[in-house]
């Protein structure tokens, strides 16, 4: 995977974000002198190419009265893994959902699913949801509370 000029301008006029204009691709390629069409082109390739992994809205729950952020951590077998998590991920309440290793004895979860609500017994109800999504699958679940946030940050480039 290589990068040339343009995709290293396209990258450093958005590693802040896309601007807030109601044409976003059209303020980038007039920062650096192209066309729009060539800025989405070039995108969709860095995509292709995994260079950028994804284009998304990251936003600030807290500020949007989501006081009550848990990252759910739950004990599946491997061999439902990729299952049980596609339908997690599904969720409309789900803002991610991933599989990471266990680290025995002490952590024996395998599967995360970050869950946001306005109160506890939200995330709680929505815990329970994706419990009983789980059933026979479940074998161990807990939530941890966000009490900060961390920073965000995209592709950077030197």
């Amino acid at each position: 995977m290589e990068i040339d000029e343009i995709d290293r301008q396209i990258i450093a006029a958005t590693q802040t974000g896309l601007p807030l204009t109601l044409k976003p691709y059209q303020t980038i390629a007039d920062s650096i002198g192209i066309s729009d069409e060539v800025v989405m082109q070039k995108i969709v390739v860095m995509q292709e190419q995994g260079i950028i992994r994804r284009i998304a809205a990251v936003p600030n729950h807290y500020r949007l009265g989501y006081k009550y952020n848990g990252m759910t951590v739950w004990n599946i077998e491997d061999k439902h893994i990729n299952e049980m998590g596609e339908c997690i991920g599904q969720l409309n309440f789900v803002s991610h959902c991933y599989h990471r290793p266990r680290h025995l004895p002490e952590w024996p979860y395998n599967l995360f699913a970050m869950i946001h609500s306005k109160t506890e017994e939200g995330v709680k109800r929505q815990q329970q949801i994706i419990a009983d999504l789980l059933g026979q699958y479940n074998l161990g679940q807990d939530v941890l509370y966000s009490t900060r946030i961390l920073k965000k940050t995209g592709l950077r480039i030197r």
